[in-house]
């Protein structure tokens, strides 16, 4: 036995020991399989809204934008995850949306990391957000859509003839082609023209994005787009897509090209969890927490801040709304407060205000212009999918402008009018007798036309709201009414027209837009602020018990029926509630590209 008292004998034993555990660690048989390399699967799917919807009980239904964002990045930094699988299901995007997802997306394959596009199937902008990838896989009982774009405008003057209902509508600008659809059958020559020239440039991005991201000619797209559906071989034959394999294939194709045995996909990565077990007293307490927004909020941070302040949906005088399935609208009251909050709060540098409307209430739309334009903080307007006309007008008091290259803007120009319903009410028996007193106290009435006296002044009410947006634009831009009214009367441009026209100042994400507001505001580029969100979400508890608010919560009976039918509802609401007043500035036709 060795004696362990010994120095030498006690040296000679430890470096046996240690010896003998060396090899122990070298011994193959004994090693450890390396750990599987981690791919983050991030999910892609619907309208993706500019805000948070209210917070708490239903805060999680639907991912936005910035949030889908906010993982790309996390995704991109975090050096656990080796590649991110993007999968997409029908994505309702414009085209201001779709830049900022496709913008991102590059950032995350700057960082070196693999990011593959996984659809069933995919269309329009489906396949646009695809595209920005390295890799698109499908599996083969798929199919690939590019048709192309593709413009439906309905009018309805024959129907409300037939009904005798008749549409008194007018019109400041030759191409505000609001009322053409009740009061006309088909496009007027300048409509038309102006719509040909939006889509045209719509329709060449669309080239220009799958030319570059699929290293395809344009010609060779434009071909590709005539051509417009494909089976998922021919896809991949014509460089549509990379691979043809089924979601259960796709961890041993990533497994391969990381050059690994095996990977972990980390399934919603980034996704806030919801605790949905709500069973007993922890339960109830936890119900009541998310009722009330969750958790509360850290002590406020005196650090530098960017305050976004998101102006989304069609501008109405009071409060915003939101609807849980036919969208939000903007209230003047409620941005108005949100731009003023921003100003006063001492840790707000600057604001940028995020547009993403058709416009509505020239009311309200003034109101909130006003806001920003008395502001003594630098403000920058950044565009998303929609800013026009209201939309276009609210962001005119900003110090600068930016759009996407497909953000649908301008529309500088003024519509009204009313529904006269008489011929409808004679032809089911329903007679109306009037008292009056005042040479045009019929000007909002539905049960007649308008009188000539009631005409002339309601068509000068507007000619003078059209003056009003002019000289605003005029003034924002620094030029002349002149040159502003060779790009009004109406017109709507893409924002990659608009800059070349001088309505904007640049072409740039949101990103883009905070980073100018850093710059206006003397902040040092690469100095680490916090972006304060408003209007504040509400909270459906507050909703419930009636108390005030900045956002209001509805829930209309036509929700009852589906989206679809919601969606219209709300439409035809928003239409009801802008037209009861003098003057709208709205867009003259709604686009959603698909």
């Amino acid at each position: 036995m060795c004696n362990l008292r010994q120095p030498a004998a006690l040296y000679v034993y430890l470096l046996l020991i240690l010896c003998a555990s060396q090899a122990a660690a070298e011994d193959p048989g004994e090693s450890e399989k390396p750990a599987a390399k981690k791919v983050a699967v991030i999910r892609l799917q619907g309208d993706m809204p500019e805000s948070a919807g209210p917070i708490g009980l239903f805060g999680d239904a639907e991912a936005s934008l910035s949030d889908v964002l906010g993982r790309l990045k996390r995704a991109g930094a975090d050096k656990e995850i080796a590649a991110v699988v993007l999968r997409i299901r029908d994505l309702g995007l414009g085209r201001g949306k779709l830049h900022e997802l496709r913008t991102e997306i590059a950032a995350l394959r700057a960082t070196g990391k693999r990011v593959v596009a996984e659809f069933e199937s995919a269309a329009g902008v489906d396949y646009l957000a695809a595209c920005a990838c390295d890799e698109i896989m499908m599996p083969e009982s798929g199919v690939v859509m590019i048709p192309g774009v593709r413009a439906e405008v309905t009018f309805y003057q024959g129907l409300l003839e037939k009904l005798g209902i008749e549409a008194e509508m007018m019109q400041v600008g030759d191409f505000k082609g609001t009322a053409e659809p009740y009061t006309r059958r088909s496009m007027s020559p300048q409509f038309r023209a102006h719509y040909e020239s939006l889509l045209d440039d719509v329709f060449d991005q669309m080239i220009e994005m799958i030319a570059e991201d699929r290293d395809l000619t344009a010609e060779r797209v434009r071909e590709l787009i005539d051509q417009g559906l494909f089976s998922p071989q021919d896809a991949k034959a014509a460089g549509l897509i990379d691979h043809v394999g089924y979601p259960d294939e796709l961890a041993g194709r990533l497994a391969a090209s990381l050059g690994s045995e095996s990977v972990e996909l980390v399934v919603n990565y980034g996704k806030k969890q919801v605790d949905n077990d709500f069973s007993g007293m922890l339960g109830m307490m936890k119900l009541f927490e998310m009722m009330m927004g969750g958790k509360p909020t850290q002590r406020k941070s005196s650090r530098k801040k960017l305050a976004i302040v998101h102006a989304a949906g069609t501008i109405v005088s009071g409060k915003s709304t939101i609807d849980f399935l036919s969208g939000q609208a903007m209230g003047s009251d409620t941005i108005v407060k949100a731009i003023q909050q921003a100003e006063a709060d001492s840790s707000v540098a600057a604001i940028v205000l995020r547009i993403d409307s058709p416009g509505g209430s020239s009311l309200a739309s003034d109101l909130i212009w006003r806001a920003v334009d008395k502001c003594e903080k630098p403000v920058i307007a950044s565009m998303g999918d929609v800013a026009a006309s209201g939309g276009y007008y609210i962001a005119m008091g900003c110090d600068a402008i930016y759009a996407e290259p497909g953000t649908v803007t301008g529309s500088i120009g003024v519509v009204g009018g009313k529904l006269a319903f008489d011929g409808l009410m004679e032809k089911v028996g329903v007679t109306t007798e009037v008292i009056s007193r005042g040479k045009n106290s019929g000007l909002l009435s539905m049960s007649a036309p308008f009188s000539e006296s009631e005409r002339h002044a309601f068509k000068k009410n507007m000619e003078e709201v059209y003056r009003q947006f002019v000289a605003k634009a005029a003034a924002g831009r620094g030029v002349s009414a002149a040159e502003i009214e060779k790009l009004a009367g109406g017109r709507v441009w893409t924002g990659r027209q608009a800059q070349q026209h001088g309505l904007v100042d640049k072409i740039g994400t949101l990103s883009d837009a905070l980073a100018a507001a850093k710059l206006a505001a003397g902040l040092e580029a690469d100095e680490p602020i916090e972006t304060l969100r408003l209007p504040r979400p509400t909270n459906f508890l507050d909703q419930l018990l009636g108390l005030d608010t900045d956002v209001a919560l509805r829930i209309r009976p036509a929700s009852l029926l589906g989206p679809e039918v919601a969606k219209v509802g709300s439409q035809v609401d928003q239409l009801r509630q802008l037209f009861g007043e003098p003057a709208v500035l709205i867009m003259p036709y709604a686009v959603e590209i698909r």
